[in-house]
C-alpha cells in the first residue's frame, strides 16, 4: 500500500446513482461494486457518503462489499426538524446502507449548531456516538466559519474543512494545525476547488476572471514542474501534515483510477506557497458551481 493513497478518503457525492447508467455502459450497481473493489485494494480507508439520496444509499448498500472494508460515514440531516427527527433519518439512512453503525455521523452545515435546534442535535449526536452507533461525530466546516473557533468550541473527533493548491488560507492561518493541535481529526475536502485548476482559461465564469492571472501562472509553474493539475492538487494535500485523510470524489471506476495513480506517484517538486489565489469571489463557496 502506498502511504499517500492510505490518506485517500473517497466521496461518494458523485457516483453515479440517480438512476442513469454507470461508465461503460453498466448499471450504476455495477460501477459503483467495481469501483468499491479498486479502492479497497489501493487501500483507500475512508468512505464518506456524503449528502447521497435515499436511492443512492440503497445502491451503495446493494455494492458495498462485505465485511465493509472502509471506515463509512454519514451526514447527518438539517437540524431543524429537532433531534428526533435528526435520529430517525441516520437510522433510516443506515438501514439503506445495510449497516448497523458507521465510523462517524458529520453535521452537514456548522450554522446549523447554533440553530435553535442546535444544541440538541449536537447533544443527541453524542448519545449517538456513546451508545455505539458510531464511533465519532465530526462538523463540516468552510473557511468562513472559523473551524479552529468550532473545535474549541465543541470539540468534534473529526473536522471536514477546505483546503487546497488555490486555497491555502487554513493552513497559512495555522488554523488547521490549531485543530490536530486539539487532539482533532482533520479531513482536507474540497481540494481541486470545484475543478477551477482544470478549467481553460475561456471557460472561466466571469464572476472571477480576476483570478486568471493567478490560475494560469499556476497551471505554468506545474507543467514546468513536469506534474499535471490532477498530480499537483493531490501531491499537495496529501503531502500536508495537518491531514489525517483527502477526501476525494469519482463519478466513475476511470476517474478513480487516476485519482489513486495519481496519488502514488512521486510527489511533484513544486512550489506550493507559490500557487495560492488571494481571490475571494474564487475561494468563498463560488457560486458559480453547485453547492
Amino acid at each position: 500500500m502506498h502511504a499517500l493513497v492510505s490518506k485517500l478518503g473517497l466521496g461518494a457525492a458523485q457516483f453515479g446513482l440517480d438512476g442513469s447508467p454507470g461508465g461503460r455502459g453498466r448499471s450504476p450497481q455495477a460501477e459503483v461494486r467495481e469501483m468499491l473493489a479498486l479502492a479497497a485494494r489501493a487501500g483507500v480507508r475512508i468512505l464518506d457518503t456524503g449528502a447521497a439520496s435515499g436511492h443512492a444509499e440503497s445502491i451503495l448498500g446493494l455494492a458495498l462489499p462485505r465485511p465493509a472494508p472502509f471506515r463509512v460515514t454519514v451526514k447527518a440531516p438539517r437540524g431543524d426538524r429537532g433531534a428526533d427527527h435528526v435520529e430517525a433519518q441516520i437510522r433510516a439512512a443506515l438501514a439503506r446502507l445495510d449497516l448497523e453503525g458507521a465510523d462517524t455521523v458529520v453535521v452537514q452545515s456548522a450554522g446549523d449548531l447554533f440553530s435553535p435546534s442546535g444544541l440538541a442535535m449536537w447533544d443527541r449526536l453524542g448519545e449517538l456516538r456513546d451508545s455505539g452507533l458510531f464511533r465519532r461525530i465530526g462538523i463540516s466546516a468552510y473557511a468562513s466559519d472559523d473551524p479552529a473557533g468550532l473545535a474549541r468550541r465543541f470539540r468534534p473527533d473529526v473536522i471536514q474543512a477546505p483546503a487546497s493548491l488555490l486555497d491555502q488560507r487554513l493552513l497559512t492561518d495555522g488554523s488547521l494545525a490549531a485543530i490536530k493541535d486539539l487532539g482533532i481529526e482533520v479531513h482536507l475536502r474540497s481540494i481541486f476547488l470545484n475543478g477551477l485548476l482544470f478549467l481553460p482559461p475561456d471557460r472561466l465564469p466571469s464572476e472571477i476572471r480576476g483570478a486568471s492571472a493567478r490560475l494560469s501562472r499556476a497551471r505554468r509553474l506545474i507543467a514546468e514542474g513536469r506534474s499535471d493539475p490532477l498530480q499537483a492538487a493531490l501531491g499537495f494535500a496529501l503531502s500536508r501534515p495537518e491531514a489525517d485523510a483527502v477526501i476525494v470524489g469519482a463519478a466513475t471506476h476511470a476517474e478513480l483510477a487516476a485519482v489513486i495513480a495519481a496519488a502514488a506517484s512521486p510527489l511533484p517538486d513544486l512550489d506550493w506557497d507559490d500557487m495560492a489565489l488571494d481571490d475571494p469571489q474564487a475561494l468563498d463557496r463560488p457560486r458559480w458551481v453547485a453547492a
